[in-house]
């Protein structure tokens, strides 16, 4: 199996990194480091080190000055379980699932997930199978349907369910071939502009990304990762959500830190108007809403060139951009079990049934691939010019999961103890939530440390604006 150095080279080397800069890069840690067959560790240290590395490279670019990157293979892991670890005022997270989510089987003896997090998801389950939204009732009425014309049936009302299908299975589906003509992470130029100068006068303290700007359009874990990691590396990030979108609070607190938050009407004309004089000076457009949602309502990546030339647009999609699923809504726990990942685990533990991956992983390493290939492609407008759209999905993360290779026994790996995390790689801050004790970021940087200068905070606490530029 390929070594972690091996597989940052690849991604690094796969959008133009050079090759010289991966010489001031360090990881450390042996695998396995938490329960699975699957190199989870691995897979967050390698995407989290390469997005530590394109800030290094960008600050380099900016500044003149080298510097060494270092990721713990232990420090990643646990930060891509972020969401396990956070505290408010001393408490753990509640319960992470809607009362009839997960898996049930159906009347042909298949295993089906059901996602319904965001109560409209629930009603298009509970709708299709005409039941009240208890585990019971649907467990009895899912004994009615074959799990592919359950699948088929909940995707045609807006609801978002998944059919556990064996590796094999997903292989021998077009939408499986379709990704396997696709890199990990597109980098696409869009548009011809003007190159466009970094923001002047960096100053003792600064960041790699200081004075940059992001849009963050993006909900649940992966494209809020992406900004949450922006900001680390010292951007302005802006997260824009609406009023009355539906929101996960805990999630909401993990990944909010850092950022600014608004909230943006996108169905009224004067919502739209907000947003395209924000886009008008950002940097980076970072979205993660069902495809071509955004475009509907006027911000498809070609109209952002137009609103802004030289932007840099990153779009996140659940099964990647080409084939017959391009359009098809999901979640991570949703593509691990489509995908063949539940089945490949249930079948290394023994057991009769779906088994998740002890972390979700899909999501937070492709927000760190994201936020990668973000940087990147702004480093290449700032070389040569041109508009650029990146493009990331979950599915074909895990596509690149899975060729990383199994661990023979590495669901008998001890998981590792909250007090065990605690102690070595969490802050304790406050929020505009009470105090947090959350985890740190994990790539090290050595002259631009990376950190969270704003406060997680409610939806909608500021005003529609950007900060000034120092």
């Amino acid at each position: 199996m390929q070594n972690p150095a091996g597989i940052l080279s690849d991604i690094w080397t796969s959008v133009g990194g050079d090759v010289a800069a991966l010489e001031r890069v360090r990881l450390t840690g042996a695998e396995p480091q938490i329960p699975s067959s699957f190199r989870v560790a691995v897979a967050g240290q390698t995407t989290i080190a390469a997005a530590g590395l394109a800030a290094a490279e960008i600050w380099r670019l900016r500044s003149g000055e080298a510097q060494d990157v270092a990721v713990d293979m232990r420090h990643a892991v646990v930060e891509c379980r972020s969401e396990r670890y956070l505290r408010l005022d001393d408490k753990p997270p509640p319960p992470a699932w809607d009362a009839i989510a997960g898996v049930y089987r159906t009347g042909d003896g298949r295993f089906v997930r059901c996602h319904t997090n965001f109560p409209h998801h629930r009603d298009a389950v509970c709708n299709v199978l005409a039941c009240a939204p208890e585990r019971e009732k649907v467990q009895a009425a899912l004994m009615q349907w074959k799990g592919e014309d359950f699948e088929t049936a909940v995707y045609a009302t807006g609801g978002v369910v998944a059919l556990m299908r064996s590796y094999d299975e997903w292989s021998a589906l077009p939408q499986s071939r379709a990704l396997a003509e696709l890199p990990l992470i597109s980098i696409e130029k869009i548009g011809d502009a003007p190159a466009k100068p970094w923001p002047q006068g960096l100053s003792n303290g600064d960041r790699p990304l200081a004075g940059l700007r992001v849009l963050d359009l993006a909900r649940v874990i992966a494209g809020p990762v992406a900004g949450r990691t922006l900001a680390a590396h010292g951007a302005d990030v802006l997260l824009v959500s609406g009023p009355a979108l539906p929101a996960i609070p805990w999630l909401t607190i993990d990944t909010g830190r850092g950022k600014l938050t608004t909230f943006i009407e996108l169905k009224s004309e004067a919502g739209r108007a907000q947003l395209r004089e924000l886009l008008k000076d950002a940097d980076i457009f970072s979205q993660g809403y069902r495809p071509r949602a955004l475009a509907a309502l006027g911000f498809s990546p070609q109209d952002a060139a137009s609103i802004n030339p030289g932007i840099v647009y990153v779009t996140l999609s659940a099964y990647g951009h080409a084939g017959l699923w391009a359009e098809r809504r999901g979640f991570d726990s949703l593509v691990q079990t489509t995908t063949g990942f539940n089945h490949a685990e249930g079948q290394a533990a023994g057991i009769d049934g779906p088994k998740e991956l002890s972390a979700q992983m899909l999501d937070h390493a492709t927000g760190y691939l994201m936020a990668f290939g973000a940087m990147m492609a702004k480093a290449r407008q700032a070389r040569e010019g041109g508009s650029w759209h990146v493009r990331v999905s979950l599915a074909q993360t895990g596509r690149w999961l899975w060729n990383l290779g199994r661990l023979e026994h590495g669901l008998s790996t001890p998981d590792l103890t909250g007090e065990a995390v605690h102690a070595a790689f969490m802050e304790t801050v406050s929020s505009g939530f009470g105090t947090l004790t959350a985890v740190r970021h994990s790539a090290m940087l050595s002259t631009t440390p990376a950190q969270w200068s704003r406060p997680a905070m409610p939806l909608g606490s500021h005003l529609p604006q950007w900060p000034a530029r120092s």
